[in-house]
């Protein structure tokens, strides 16, 4: 087939921002197969594969793109599925333009192929049709445990299953998926496809267990004593941080975590399910990451207003995916650039008032290279609000290493661990995703995953 020319990415069918504002259905619709196809043309098959180079979990990526190209969905799975236990997910949810995308060769003149695109129409054709289930793997007799259920967790599960562990995955919530469930809102990763992923994962046969909290019901010295002969430790990050500015005690202040979680995992959002969700009328949502444009795009679809993203640098600063933030301009987000909450004022009543917050400016950068924010004095005002989201950050929540002797953590919480292996600085213990680096990518989490997976593997087969 020759090559498509085209120097603009075939576009992705999305719902009307007006009515996708008012619901929580998937905002990108995905690809027709002719869209697929012509879009799988424009892929150069170059020799070197750059874009392999970019991606954390080593997808052959123009090998998958050309059996697209051919018709050969089913084919185009399966090579992703080689080194990607969710491609489902991460064809949704992954920085693309920062990873895989960025080293796309088309993107010199043009912009480059759509490889998240491409990767989510081969998973979803496949989850459409409802493969077979997989040939039983034969059994090495090792046992292997890995704590928490998101991406990490299940990515080191299925790739040590694939080798023949028996794995028991631990996960504390009554639904596995980690943060792909309470984190990420529906109309960006509907919960169907991940619990479809979790599915095919269980019936290559990896256990899950949930409602179980390591460090608690289990500490990781038990399961070293009920026959685990290694552990990874995927945790995530789940304990937020706050603003520590005066008032956030008043009732409508909360975390982004707990929100998404009530909205997410709780079903908040919907009327049959008696999950308490505050429904307010004007929104602030502190912080620039992706975690606060779900939190301000979950607010607005709760019936909110007004809703506001206060962000104490420029949008060129911001963390978030591009697309993210223009989903949410789309939706009549707000934003508030340089500017910082120093207050949060309430009623008589105790419920929160308004958002005292001041501008900024930012200073010549500094050593690192980043230019800091710094206040305008004189410069405060109030943004009259009656709900304060604060999404700047999560650290690893401390049950874990205040249980497990021997575990040690650097000044965020985090467990230290050996950067080529993984390996904690207990023996058989490894760790990886956010529990290590602090909230991160889904897709990040998953390289770790990988790793830790090749790492115990040579730990138990020397």
């Amino acid at each position: 087939m020759a090559i498509n020319n085209q120097l603009n990415k075939t576009p992705m069918p999305e719902q009307d921002p007006q009515i996708r504002a008012t619901n929580f259905e998937e905002v990108a619709c995905g690809y027709a197969q002719e869209m697929a196809i012509n879009e799988a043309g424009r892929c150069l098959n170059c020799k070197t594969k750059p874009c392999v180079s970019g991606c954390p979990v080593n997808v052959q990526i123009p090998d998958f793109i050309a059996k697209i190209t051919s018709g050969d969905f089913e084919g185009a799975y399966q090579t992703i599925h080689k080194t990607n236990a969710l491609p489902a997910v991460c064809g949704r949810v992954c920085p693309q333009e920062k990873q895989c995308e960025s080293k796309c060769v088309r993107g010199i003149k043009g912009e480059p192929v759509a490889i998240g695109r491409l990767e989510r129409f081969a998973a979803d054709m496949h989850l459409r049709a409802q493969m077979e289930k997989p040939v039983a793997i034969p059994r090495n007799g090792h046992r292997v445990a890995v704590v928490g259920s998101g991406p990490a967790g299940l990515t080191c599960a299925g790739d040590l299953n694939k080798l023949g562990y028996h794995v028991t995955v631990f996960e504390a919530f009554h639904t596995a998926g980690g943060v792909l469930m309470y984190g990420i809102p529906e109309f960006r990763l509907p919960k169907k496809i991940v619990q479809q992923e979790i599915k095919a994962l269980k019936d290559a046969g990896v256990d899950i267990q949930t409602n179980m909290v390591i460090g608690k019901i289990l500490d990781i010295d038990e399961l070293f004593e009920q026959g685990y002969e290694a552990v990874f430790v995927g945790s995530g990050a789940g304990l937020p941080s706050f603003l520590g500015i005066p008032g956030e005690g008043l009732l409508g202040v909360m975390s982004a975590n707990e929100f998404l979680t009530r909205i997410n995992l709780m079903k908040g959002y919907r009327e049959e399910y008696d999950t308490p969700v505050p429904r307010a009328k004007r929104v602030a949502v502190v912080g620039g990451g992706n975690v606060a444009m779900d939190a301000a795009r979950c607010a607005k679809r709760m019936g909110a207003e007004k809703v506001y993203i206060v962000y104490r640098r420029g949008q060129e600063e911001m963390p978030a995916r591009l697309e993210e933030i223009h989903h949410a301009k789309e939706e009549g987000i707000e934003f508030l650039f340089l500017t910082a909450p120093v207050a949060i004022h309430g009623d008589d009543k105790g419920f929160a008032t308004s958002l005292e917050c001041v501008s900024m400016e930012l200073t010549e950068p500094d050593e690192s290279g980043r230019r800091r924010p710094r206040v305008i004095e004189g410069s405060n005002y109030r943004l009259q609000v009656d709900m304060v989201i604060a999404a700047i950050g999560n650290s690893p929540n401390p049950l874990i290493r205040t249980t497990t002797p021997g575990l040690e953590t650097n000044k965020r919480g985090c467990l230290v661990v050996n950067e080529e292996t993984l390996q904690t600085t207990r023996e058989g213990v490894y760790a990886g995703g956010d529990a290590v680096t602090g909230a991160a990518t889904v897709i990040l989490a998953m390289g770790a995953g990988k790793k830790a997976a090749a790492s115990i593997h040579k730990f138990l087969m020397g």
